[in-house]
């Protein structure tokens, strides 16, 4: 306990939570290897914090160190980042490059999230981690590093892996020692010793008397979710110590410190997938979604289909139609639903209008019309003559403006002037 004790005091970690503990054990016990290490825990939490200290305890202490978010770097220059590039390997490549694989040969890398990192660079990656061998970007010359790689995440990169956005196997390449940091929410008992650190720091450096917290508030701070973790109440603390108007803060005076957190009044489809713990709905939820809106779609386009085609044999064959039992049924429906508002119109119209309406025939008497006549339209189908026609019209609408008419009509004034001549249309 008392080596632990003075880890915490060599790097700065405040806090006694069980979890916590565990943690730093491991880290402590894992450091005198060369086994590759994966920390999780939400944004916040000091991942990096423990990768300092497997590295300042194991036998590589004396050799650099590099800490790499995968996430900040483009996808087209990661493989240049790490694994160095020749020249003209690609644009802007003017001269040759080490990677931090070859910079901190006998070292320690430490990949902070490695979820972020693309398919292709996952694939060398783990070729490095089981032979310690890479190629540069535009070379064909095998080079040799021994790196010890620690990653980070704060994501569920076994879940990642079932979706194909992360290798399974280098998952469980980088997961020999995995190491969990707990949330804040997760050591409440260590927020108060954190939140008195922190404001104890920011008076010495702005020279005043450091806050304190009342029980009420002390309460209200341990159960705030703190979704940040401890970057979060670092921030806290600092804008109470330069804001705060009296150095005894109690819970009324705490509270407009501590953001409310956000809600979501949209409506969004409950989801059979838990958060990662950043309090936000898995994209799971959006694809079913998805699914839904497309399968209601195409139902009711099977819908569309279908009445078109009831509506096509009804006018052909009315009698037909009526004997399907497709069409007794919805008329059937139909029926009903006329009788259901028929009952509650009954109760707001007077007695003497409430009479039954009159029935609808769909089979035609023999002395009215079927669909069978129509009428017959001479009409002439020649395009020459339409042509003509449509420009006469055109010269008419804009008083013989030949300029109008043909942008009216689509035609330059050009073949304005062209079909003026072929048809003998003077002007109108």
């Amino acid at each position: 306990m008392s080596d632990l004790q003075s880890i915490k005091n060599r790097f700065g970690i405040i806090g006694n939570a069980p979890a916590l503990n565990h943690a730093l054990h491991v880290a402590v016990q894992v450091s005198n290897t060369d086994l590759s290490v994966l920390i999780s825990g939400e944004s916040g939490v000091g991942k990096e914090v423990f990768s300092q200290i497997i590295h300042s305890l194991s036998p590589r202490k004396h050799n650099p160190f590099i800490a790499v978010n995968c996430g900040a770097i483009p996808e087209g220059t990661i493989d240049s980042e790490l694994f160095g590039h020749e020249k003209g390997s690609f644009t802007g490549a003017v001269d040759a490059r080490k990677g931090y694989f070859e910079t901190v040969n006998g070292g320690t890398i430490f990949l902070d999230e490695i979820g972020e990192m693309p398919l292709g660079t996952q694939a060398r990656l783990l070729r490095v981690l089981e032979t310690g061998e890479f190629i540069r970007v535009g070379s064909s010359k095998v080079q040799k590093t021994d790196v010890r790689v620690i990653a980070a995440t704060n994501r569920d990169l076994l879940q990642e892996a079932h979706k194909g956005r992360f290798r399974e196997d280098l998952y469980y390449r980088l997961n020999s020692v995995p190491i969990r940091i707990p949330s804040l929410r997760d050591r409440q008992e260590d927020i108060p010793l954190l939140f008195r650190k922190f404001v104890i720091d920011f008076a010495e450096r702005y020279n005043t008397t450091p806050v304190q917290l009342d029980e009420e508030a002390r309460q209200m701070m341990m159960h705030y979710p703190w979704r940040g973790n401890v970057r979060e109440l670092k921030n806290i603390a600092e804008q109470i110590s330069v804001l705060a108007k009296s150095k005894q803060i109690n819970a009324l005076e705490l509270k407009p410190f501590l953001p409310e957190a956000p809600l979501n009044h949209l409506p969004v489809l409950a989801s059979n997938f838990p958060d990662n713990g950043s309090g936000f709905v898995s994209e799971t939820t959006f694809a079913n979604e998805r699914d839904i809106l497309y399968k209601f779609i195409f139902d009711l386009k099977k819908d569309v289909n279908e009445m078109k085609r009831m509506f096509v044999e009804l006018v052909n064959n009315p009698s037909a139609v009526v004997a399907t039992q497709g069409f007794q049924d919805v008329m059937n429906d139909n029926n009903n639903l006329m009788q259901h508002d028929a009952s509650h119109a009954a109760y707001n119209l007077p007695a003497k209008t409430a009479t039954a309406p009159a029935p609808v025939y769909l089979q035609q008497p023999e002395t009215v019309a079927t669909f069978d006549h129509h009428e017959e339209v001479d009409e002439s189908l020649n395009i020459a003559d339409m042509e003509k026609e449509l420009i006469i019209k055109a010269l008419k609408k804009h008083r013989s403006k030949r300029k109008d008419a043909a942008l009216d009509l689509g035609i330059s004034e050009r073949t304005l002037y062209r079909k003026l001549k072929e048809y003998d249309i003077e002007d109108l």
